[in-house]
């Protein structure tokens, strides 16, 4: 006795047919319920292992402000004296590169978020005798790479393009060069 049997016997019967129909929906509607349910334990287990790091990245970030245009010569002291009228500043960091030479900006991490606003207000303030760019810290979601166009200028891909030359056709075909006069000595495959 295989399935054809009870195919063939609920086959003869339509109301057994429409039970065992009835039947095979709500185990699929069971082990769909179970799916779904497993996939939100999995959800609630990987935002649970990413969520303190980037909630304290953002709190961190939240207090901090961004600065542009900061002097080379500018040292982590005197940022933390000009932003000290804001609020209590926690940390200066001035970005550098692989040869220690500033790169010309500068992060200012509060302890009170309070403070970012009254920063801001030192916007265009002078440092050094440079006007300083100060703008709230955004924060990096991972994965989310923003996309910048190389070409800043409509003429830049034009270096690049090779002008127009027009093909060159050898006189005497290609491959080929002037035979001069034939020699005087007999050659057979001549």
């Amino acid at each position: 006795m295989g399935e054809d049997d009870v195919d063939m016997s609920v086959a003869d019967n339509p109301e057994a047919e429409l039970d065992e129909m009835k039947r095979r929906l709500k185990e699929m509607e069971d082990e769909a319920a179970a799916l779904r349910e497993m996939q939100a334990k999995v959800e609630l287990e990987m935002d649970s292992a990413q969520d303190p790091a980037q909630a304290n990245k953002e709190e961190v970030d939240s207090r901090s402000v961004f600065l542009g245009n900061v002097d080379y010569a500018c040292t982590p002291e005197e940022v933390q004296q000009h932003f000290q009228s804001c609020g209590t500043v926690n940390r200066v960091t001035i970005r550098s590169d692989k040869y220690g030479q500033p790169k010309g900006y500068a992060y200012v991490e509060f302890l009170e978020p309070e403070a970012v606003q009254e920063a801001l207000c030192l916007n265009e303030s002078e440092l050094h005798g440079r006007q300083l760019k100060v703008t709230a810290k955004r924060t990096n979601v991972p994965g989310m790479k923003q996309y910048r166009p190389c070409r800043s200028h409509p003429l830049v891909g034009a270096r690049y393009m090779v002008p127009y030359m027009p093909p060159f056709y050898a006189p005497y075909g290609y491959g080929k060069a002037p035979r001069g006069r034939a020699s005087m000595r007999y050659s057979p495959y001549y």
